[in-house]
């Protein structure tokens, strides 16, 4: 009588576990985004496998950020480190519907076979001792913990105004100043700030640290499926962002910001008060028959309206919009590059904005009406000349 003997008699030197494929994708998926096109070291191409009993982590890294998670697995033998390459192990999973996977790996060669319903695939791993290991953080370490919507508003508010600056990297990512009674997020290029502080976060003392756009960029991707409170911990050099569903580990960016309070403009005595979305239109509109080179669009300031306008002299073309607003102040014409101040108006969510301004050579301070709960934002733009 022939006897039909399960997979896991096949490897007797081996591991062997069954995860559902949907699972597996997920999971990949989620921290495949860290891996770089083009890694120094050959073993950053893959992800990191390490099985202990039926729980399976991965981790995925470029050096600079790694991303860690887990995922269940079932009918587990044996323990230990393999890494699979990324492309060889994602490409594949894309394709399959929901089903359970077999996976075997050989302990003497790293040879793996993946079984899936109507087929399997094979392929060579590699050794996992050789992939790259995370330090801990120093003993002077600090942390807090947040939720995860108010982290992943402070970096989506404040994410369009970080800079690609080579010569100034201290402004090339998000600056967490950390206060007793609230955090503050800002990001600026020089030409633009934005300043969002959180009332709702505690910490037990005074801190800062400088997010990398990297990582920051991929919070944005990971939070939203984040219902549960974040823990962030951080010494100099690294900061590690912890959830139920991952782990990310960064190096921040070294250096001193610079102090951002001190460019806000505090005087400011000309004040429009005007529908976000109207202005917001009105700029996209006028912005197009604008200097492709400047940008520049002008706001002309009077007691009930904005005059808005634009024109590229060297192809004779033109525009001008009329937007109803309450205006307090002297009568005033400034200038702005239009997309920086329809990418400041686009990350702001109250019905209407106040426009704060000094004279036509300062920054301009744009504010909601109304703040979300628990929030104060502000945010800054740098006028341009005007030549009229």
């Amino acid at each position: 009588r022939s006897t039909l003997f399960p997979y896991t008699t096949l490897f007797r030197s081996g591991r062997r576990f069954d995860v559902s494929s949907s699972a597996l994708l997920t999971r990949l998926q989620s921290i495949s985004k860290v891996i770089a096109s083009k890694n120094t070291l050959p073993i950053l191409d893959s992800f990191l496998f390490q099985l202990e009993g039926n729980k399976l982590t991965i981790t995925a890294s470029d050096v600079e950020t790694r991303l860690v998670t887990t995922v269940d697995v079932m009918n587990a033998n044996g323990s230990g480190l393999f890494a699979v390459s990324a492309k060889i192990l994602l490409e594949p999973l894309k394709e399959l519907p929901e089903q359970p996977l077999v996976f075997e790996i050989n302990d003497d060669n790293l040879s793996t076979i993946v079984r899936y319903e109507n087929g399997k695939y094979e392929f060579i791993g590699q050794r996992g001792d050789t992939y790259p290991q995370q330090k801990p953080l120093s003993e002077n370490a600090m942390g807090f913990t947040m939720e995860s919507q108010v982290l992943l508003n402070g970096i989506g508010r404040a994410f369009f105004a970080t800079a690609d600056d080579e010569l100034r990297p201290v402004m090339n990512g998000i600056y967490f100043d950390i206060q007793t009674d609230n955090l503050t997020f800002v990001a600026s290029d020089g030409h633009k700030l934005v300043r969002l502080r959180n009332l709702a976060v505690r910490s037990e003392g005074r801190a800062s640290f400088i997010l990398p756009k990297k990582p920051a960029n991929l919070l944005k991707a990971l939070l939203p499926k984040n219902t549960d409170p974040v823990k962030i911990a951080f010494d100099e050099n690294n900061a590690y962002v912890k959830t139920v569903n991952f782990e990310m580990v960064c190096r921040l960016i070294e250096g001193r910001y610079p102090n951002y309070n001190s460019v806000i403009p505090q005087d400011n005595p000309n004040k429009v008060t005007v529908d976000r979305v109207s202005l917001l239109m009105a700029l996209k509109r006028v912005s197009v028959s604008s200097n492709p080179a400047s940008g520049l669009v002008k706001l002309q300031l009077l007691k009930d309206a904005m005059m808005i306008s634009a024109q590229d002299i060297d192809f004779s073309t033109s525009a001008e919009e009329r937007v109803m607003c309450q205006y307090e102040g002297m009568d005033l014409s400034i200038g702005f590059k239009g997309t920086f101040l329809i990418e400041i108006l686009s990350n702001i969510n109250s019905g209407e904005i106040v426009l704060e301004l000094a004279d036509p050579s300062r920054a301009g301070v744009v504010v909601p009406v109304e703040n979300e709960p628990e929030e104060e934002l502000l945010m800054l733009l740098m006028p341009m000349v005007l030549n009229d």
